[in-house]
């Protein structure tokens, strides 16, 4: 049936826009989560004239300090000297172009899905996955770059304002994080809306793929060195793979269209199909074994945790030297503490260190 044009008229054409883009959700999948019908944000506010809810909340990710810092904090390898590996921004980009070339495909929500994905990361540390490890040590409660991510956006961003973004967007966040093992176990439990779903397998598609490039590119691997199993399944070239991965997600998820033959009466899962699922396993442990604890980048890992830890017993010592906006002053001083360090870039982080007597 054609939608229905609007009866409602406007003194100003500018009112009527998010109005008009909040009728164009109406045309998508009956699964797709709709701004309008959103759990809204902590603080209420006046709706934007001109995008929806779901937009903003993008472009208040886009415009934060923390999206910015991105492009200076490791994504596998520690402060490479080559130009074109990846950093966490530019696999943050990559996710966010996966993840909205499968909503789209599926009929979904691409704004919700782009914001997800672009918030997904706020919250790494310094050095990656390192970074992460060692502040997990140092913390009574532990750390995760998920967690982080979300209290990012809830309570440092703004001066410990925080942006104030919806819940879908927030919750897709925090449950974007998985486990080392399968590709689709569960860390923090499914997102309610399909387009988080999306995102956690685009965070797996992007960086399984660009960190093969970045090993090539740094002498660890060859194309010939994957495994069997992946390059008959997915590929033999980094557009093959994600090619196959993403066009393999559609299809198995394609209930969440609602035009399959049968539509279910509850909402669908985004999932793999089971062959590929495997030869994506296959390919991570791969990847465990030969590039993420590879023994060169664990002796990286071990001086990153050394810079990491010689932080944290400075400020933790001298609190005062805490300067930075980027943490709540009412909290106790060891969140703090690992508030200011997480929010640090590499070199950052590494200059600070040595100016303050870390040898090297």
């Amino acid at each position: 049936m054609a939608q229905q044009p609007s009866s409602i008229t406007y003194r100003n054409p500018i009112d009527s826009i998010r109005d008009r883009l909040e009728e164009r959700e109406r045309l998508l999948s009956p699964f797709a989560a709709k701004s309008f019908e959103s759990r809204g944000r902590e603080r209420p506010e006046e709706p934007s004239l001109a995008r929806t809810a779901f937009q903003r909340d993008r472009d208040r990710i886009i415009h934060c300090k923390s999206f910015r810092r991105l492009k200076h904090k490791t994504q596998v390898f520690i402060a490479p000297t080559g130009d074109h590996f990846v950093t966490r921004l530019t696999h943050t980009l990559e996710t966010a172009q996966i993840a909205r070339t499968i909503a789209r495909a599926l009929n979904l929500n691409e704004d919700l899905t782009e914001a997800m994905a672009l918030g997904h990361d706020l919250g790494h540390t310094p050095f990656g996955h390192a970074g992460e490890d060692a502040l997990a040590e140092l913390l009574p409660e532990g750390f995760r770059h998920n967690e982080q991510s979300l209290r990012v956006v809830e309570k440092l961003e703004r001066g410990g304002e925080g942006l104030n973004l919806t819940w879908e967007v927030r919750e897709g966040i925090l449950k974007h994080s998985k486990v080392k093992g399968d590709i689709m176990a569960e860390g923090w439990g499914t997102a309610s809306t399909l387009e988080g779903q999306i995102v956690k397998l685009a965070d797996s598609v992007a960086y399984l793929n660009h960190d093969i490039q970045d090993a090539i590119r740094a002498g660890l691997l060859s194309e010939e060195d994957l495994p069997a199993i992946s390059k008959e399944v997915l590929g033999t070239t980094h557009s093959q793979r994600i090619s196959t991965l993403v066009l393999d997600i559609v299809d198995a998820s394609w209930a969440a269209t609602g035009e399959a033959e049968q539509t279910p009466s509850e909402a669908p899962r985004i999932s793999m199909s089971a062959g590929t699922e495997e030869a994506t396993n296959e390919l991570r442990d791969f990847m465990f074994a030969n590039v993420y604890e590879w023994e060169g980048q664990l002796a990286e890992a071990a001086r990153a945790r050394r810079v990491i830890q010689f932080l944290f017993e400075h400020y933790m010592a001298n609190p005062g030297a805490i300067t930075s906006d980027f943490t709540r002053p009412e909290d106790p001083l060891v969140r703090r503490t690992a508030d200011y360090i997480a929010g640090m870039t590499d070199l950052f982080a590494m200059r600070t260190a040595q100016e303050l007597g870390l040898q090297a």
